[in-house]
């Protein structure tokens, strides 16, 4: 069976431009850990080594700024060692936004889903140099916001990690289990993403 991340795939994704926040690739860990041990740690972290993309788990600082393409060749790699489907990768970012550090200044906003929204840009800043966090649509009454995720093209896999969390935010917030799709996709062909989110 053709491996899901290769030294090539990793090549290509480390030369993608940006950085992201080392409490993403913490919260990787964390999750690796809740899932399937330590072991499963020790695991990821050679595999990831042989593949020329060393990690030292027990160095990783949360507010420093990480290589963004090792976002996804972590979790490219959980796919392949562990045999996560896309409902686990969603998982990650559902376990992300509950126990992301760069979450708690705005838990203070999480008393209303427009209070929210007006600090999704902010959060985003917060975890990511590149791409921009558009809100648009948000209609309370009828249960549903659009978010627009803009000059960001990483990988599918990515996209998977973020309605998880992306969906997790809204029901925080709501109190409503919340369902997300995402409608349009820079790896299918359109110009930004766009995650329709309704509860």
């Amino acid at each position: 069976m053709e491996p899901i991340i290769s030294k090539e795939i990793a090549g290509k994704l480390l030369a993608i431009p940006g950085e992201v926040r080392g409490v993403a690739l913490l919260n990787h860990q964390d999750f690796v850990i809740k899932e399937v041990g330590k072991e499963g740690l020790q695991k990821l972290a050679k595999a990831l080594s042989e593949l020329g993309c060393p990690v030292v788990y027990g160095d990783i600082h949360p507010f420093k700024f990480y290589p963004l393409g090792m976002e996804a060749i972590e979790l490219l790699m959980m796919k392949q060692l562990f045999n996560f489907d896309d409902k686990k990768v969603e998982e990650t970012g559902v376990f992300g936004s509950k126990f992301s550090v760069l979450m708690r200044p705005f838990l203070k906003f999480f008393i209303s889903i427009k209070m929210m929204a007006s600090q999704a840009p902010r959060i985003w800043s917060k975890y990511y140099t590149v791409g921009d966090l558009v809100v648009k649509g948000l209609d309370e009454s009828n249960g549903e916001v659009m978010l627009i995720v803009e000059n960001f093209n990483l990988h599918p896999v990515h996209c998977v990690q973020l309605k998880g969390f992306f969906s997790n935010i809204v029901k925080m917030v709501v109190g409503k289990p919340v369902s997300c799709e995402e409608t349009k996709c820079v790896h299918r062909g359109d110009h930004r993403h766009e995650f329709s989110l309704k509860w």
